[in-house]
């Protein structure tokens, strides 16, 4: 395990630990999370920890390509109970998914440093987000890095039933029509295995990130 000092660097992704990790430390900087993405590498971690990168051997994924809708979700796309735009309000949509109630989770990843970060990724056109509304009340949403050919998902929530799944159906349908590559969605989760996910070696997506100069 690598521990990061000021010098924009990461070491290659095939360095981790068992259980991920490849490097600690460093800082959250635009420079840096870009670099990171690039690299196939993303921070996840706790409050009072410090900055944590890792990059899996196994990669929770979706090919846009090879995503359909499914009947229950386009009935309820269909019914038009839920407004959907893009990058309309990236901080109530981070904001959101950082004070959202998780089960196993007694608090939250995503801290006031990480949302001024992914913010100014923003602002500068990098972080993405879906909005979900309903009755013009934000309900649903997602928010993520966009890298151009691959998006980088990294966190999704639901006030109400299937918001989130709407946001993700969104998101998935329109990579599919700009022709990405690739949804990353980082570690596996059942919630995401029944969304259509599914598990890739590292250097699979290794090969897939880099075959285009973003």
């Amino acid at each position: 395990m690598y521990f990061l000092n000021r010098e924009l660097f990461f070491p290659p992704v095939d360095e981790t630990n068992d259980d991920g990790i490849l490097a600690v430390g460093g800082d959250l900087s635009s420079e840096r999370l870009l670099l990171a993405y690039r690299s196939g590498i993303f921070p996840w971690f706790e409050e009072d920890e410090p900055i944590l990168w890792w990059a899996p051997e196994y990669r929770m994924v979706v090919f846009p390509d090879e995503f359909a809708v499914s009947k229950s979700m386009r009935n309820i796309l269909n019914r038009n109970s839920f407004k959907i735009t893009f990058n309309q309000n990236f901080k109530e949509v981070i904001s959101n998914c950082s004070s959202i109630q998780r089960n196993g989770q007694k608090g939250t990843w995503i801290t006031e440093q990480m949302m001024e970060a992914y913010c100014r990724l923003n602002e500068m056109g990098f972080a993405k987000s879906v909005e979900v509304w309903q009755d013009d009340v934000l309900v649903g949403g997602l928010y993520g890095i966009d890298l151009g050919h691959v998006f980088c998902g990294e966190s999704m929530f639901s006030k109400v039933s299937n918001a989130s799944k709407v946001a993700f159906s969104f998101l998935v349908e329109k990579l599919k029509s700009e022709n990405y590559a690739l949804l990353d969605c980082q570690v596996h989760n059942d919630h995401l295995e029944s969304l259509g996910a599914r598990e890739i070696h590292r250097e699979d997506f290794m090969g897939i990130l880099t075959s285009k100069e973003i």
